[in-house]
């Protein structure tokens, strides 16, 4: 009697080790992962392998695929050039409304995309409060423009860089800026030379995740850009274009973008978040 009570108790114990959820939590995940991950298998299932060489080589196909690389690169550029000085001033200048500047910051992630769009057309439309300006002095329309496609990707996907490169700044070690400060180095010299290479890991993670949004915009895109071949066609709006016309075009489109979209998870759960545990 003494051993099964002894085998019981072990058992009971086993059952309260951190791991080994029980099945009230582990059924559920288990459904949730499915939900997540069915959609994605039958993407695979239903795509046209035997002619998905032929497809992808379509003018139309590469038309869009090479827009839409131009154009993330560019959204990434630009988030870059305006989303780093950004991220600075958040994580190491205290100013009143600092709390309300970054709620401000991160509004596009929750913002319908296309309400983005629309927004966009208000202050860059050739009747909008700059765009007119810009038309006027400069001759400048965004859009339906490769540049409005440009400008619609940096809008949603600016805080994905502004909020990696903040948390890489409130992490770093403000001993080292201390130091280049007290041997005479002045602040640009100090944000170039020990800043930034101290945030890299913080600014790439950023990038490749901004690049990535900026790569299935869709919503801003067609309702600032348009959905025109070869100038504001980029892949998600072929998707969308194709779905009506060409189902397994569309299929095929979204393997590309699919494939993107996991080749750039991987990279960064594998170089700067660790690897999978």
């Amino acid at each position: 009697m003494t051993r099964p009570r002894r085998a019981s108790r072990e058992a009971r114990e086993a059952d309260r080790l951190p791991g080994r959820p029980p099945w009230v939590l582990l059924a559920p995940a288990l459904l949730g992962l499915a939900f997540l991950v069915l959609p994605l298998l039958g993407l695979l299932v239903r795509a046209p392998w035997s002619t998905l060489g032929t497809r992808l080589l379509q003018a139309q196909v590469l038309e869009a695929l090479r827009l839409s690389l131009l154009t993330a690169t560019l959204a990434t550029g630009l988030c870059l050039l305006l989303g780093v000085p950004l991220a600075w001033t958040l994580a190491r200048v205290r100013f009143p409304a600092a709390r309300l500047v970054r709620a401000l910051v991160t509004v596009p992630l929750v913002l319908p995309p296309v309400v983005g769009g629309v927004a966009l057309l208000l202050v860059l439309g050739r009747r909008g409060l700059v765009g007119g300006w810009l038309d006027r002095a400069f001759g400048l329309t965004f859009p339906f423009t490769t540049a409005g496609v440009v400008l619609a990707e940096a809008f949603v996907a600016m805080p994905f860089l502004v909020i990696s490169v903040e948390g890489a700044l409130r992490a770093a070690d403000l001993r080292y800026e201390e130091a280049a400060a007290t041997l005479g180095a002045g602040r640009w010299t100090i944000f170039r030379r020990v800043t930034l290479p101290l945030v890299a890991p913080g600014v790439a993670a950023g990038s490749i995740l901004c690049w990535a949004r900026a790569l299935g915009e869709f919503g801003a895109t067609i309702t600032f850009a348009g959905n025109f071949p070869g100038r504001t066609q980029t892949m998600p709006l072929a998707v969308y274009l194709a779905l009506e016309t060409d189902p397994q075009a569309a299929i095929v489109l979204s393997l590309v973008l699919l494939a993107v979209s996991v080749a750039v998870l991987a990279v960064l759960r594998d170089r700067w978040v660790g690897g999978a545990r």
